[in-house]
């Protein structure tokens, strides 16, 4: 049995999630007064001032303090099932397949929130390593679960929960400088569905 190790936003889906479902499990109103408070910072996002992390942080923050964890999870079940097929990119898909096929473990690795990947990956038989929401009380504290499983927390935790000396061969897939560190654990590293030498 060999590993397979995919990030998802961008790897196995055709664009970043986070936004979508943002949008799908914040109140409209949220939302409207959350893309004006972060129209700068998202501005600084894509001139490379401002850290992934440091938007993430701050939008989770912003939108799920406070909201009933429940609540969210059932959006994050609803989705899955509804957004993310549409979103996901066919030859991903196959490749998922085809190592399901072959008899190796495959695991998503991401930096996504649990609160709608652990229901996609359960309905695909995957494993999952992810980004996950802090709850007190059966409320969202506003906070990750943790740091998030990006850059090298993604290898760190992939060592954390996998010897990898198991696997003959190791592969993964990645799409951005947050795979990199993934991307060397393996023997066959495909960035951008390029196999890297």
């Amino acid at each position: 049995m060999n590993l397979a190790l995919f990030d998802f936003d961008g790897t196995i889906t055709q664009r970043e999630m986070f936004a979508d479902f943002m949008s799908a499990a914040v109140s409209t109103r949220r939302m409207v007064a959350g893309s004006v408070l972060f129209g700068p910072m998202l501005a600084g996002y894509k001139l490379g001032l401002v850290s992934g992390n440091v938007i993430r942080a701050s939008v989770v923050h912003f939108g799920f303090r406070g909201m009933r964890a429940d609540k969210v999870r059932a959006a994050g079940r609803r989705f899955a099932v509804d957004v993310l097929p549409t979103a996901l990119r066919p030859d991903a898909v196959e490749r998922i397949r085809w190592h399901q096929r072959q008899g190796d473990r495959v695991v998503v690795v991401s930096g996504a929130l649990d609160v709608y990947l652990a229901h996609w990956c359960d309905q695909h038989g995957l494993d999952l390593i992810c980004s996950g929401l802090e709850t007190r009380g059966g409320v969202l504290t506003g906070r990750f679960r943790g740091a998030q499983c990006v850059g090298a927390e993604k290898s760190r935790r992939i060592r954390q929960a996998l010897d990898l000396n198991e696997f003959p061969v190791v592969y993964a897939y990645g799409d951005t400088h947050e795979d990199l560190e993934m991307l060397q654990l393996a023997h066959r590293r495909y960035y951008r569905w390029q196999e890297m030498p």
